[in-house]
């Protein structure tokens, strides 16, 4: 149609022309294709060499770190373990002091306990005796008597092979013991002081009888 483009004629390629007279060497093309073909094979392996040799350098460099950072976390995890130990003990050191001071407060309750009730032992046997030198005047046999009664009352304290808790149980024991003697000689002395005052009273009036039968003699005497 009029007013369009006229078509384009399309490219058709051609065979190269050789030119007349001229022998072409099909040899020397293929080597020449060949030579550059291993040119390009050899700059593909250069490459990849050179590809490999970084990523070699790159994976050696990385477990040099890795092994450094691991030499790291060992070395941290030795000081921890050895300020772990110094503080482990540090803690048994305490603790064994601690224990040896509570034992040595012990060993001193202990002796201190013992000292009191070898003394209240031993002043009982004192006022023991003393009340055996105040009865000297009376008679052996009763003062034996007595002295056999009380030495089956009084117990052997027996302490030395008692723990604290057992030498408590013990000073218990022993304080409700007294608590009733005291209580005994309490009633002992309010019976003497009733008994003494019968005594005083009997007497009184037996004196008082007596004189009174006195005068009745001395009356019928006059008669």
């Amino acid at each position: 149609a009029y007013g369009e483009e006229e078509e384009k004629p399309k490219f058709k390629p051609s065979a190269p022309k050789i030119p007349d007279g001229e022998k072409v060497d099909f040899d020397d093309i293929q080597k020449k294709r060949q030579n550059k073909d291993l040119v390009e094979l050899q700059g593909l392996i250069d490459a990849h060499f050179e590809c490999r040799k970084k990523e070699e350098e790159e994976l050696i460099a990385l477990k040099d770190r890795i092994e450094k950072r691991r030499a790291e976390r060992a070395e941290q995890q030795r000081i921890r373990s050895e300020k772990e130990k110094e503080r482990q003990a540090k803690r048994e050191e305490e603790r064994r002091i601690r224990e040896e001071s509570d034992a040595k407060k012990r060993a001193d309750d202990d002796a201190k306990k013992k000292s009191a009730l070898s003394n209240m032992g031993s002043n009982y046997s004192s006022h023991l005796q003393k009340a055996d030198q105040k009865r000297g005047g009376k008679k052996e046999t009763e003062r034996e008597k007595k002295k056999k009664i009380l030495s089956a009352r009084r117990k052997q304290l027996n302490i030395d092979h008692l723990n604290e808790d057992k030498l408590k149980d013990k000073i218990n024991e022993l304080h409700e013991w007294m608590v009733q003697l005291e209580s005994e000689k309490f009633d002992h002395m309010e019976r003497l002081k009733k008994q003494k005052y019968e005594v005083t009273t009997l007497r009184k009036r037996i004196e008082e009888l007596s004189k009174f039968s006195k005068k009745g003699a001395a009356a019928r005497r006059r008669k």
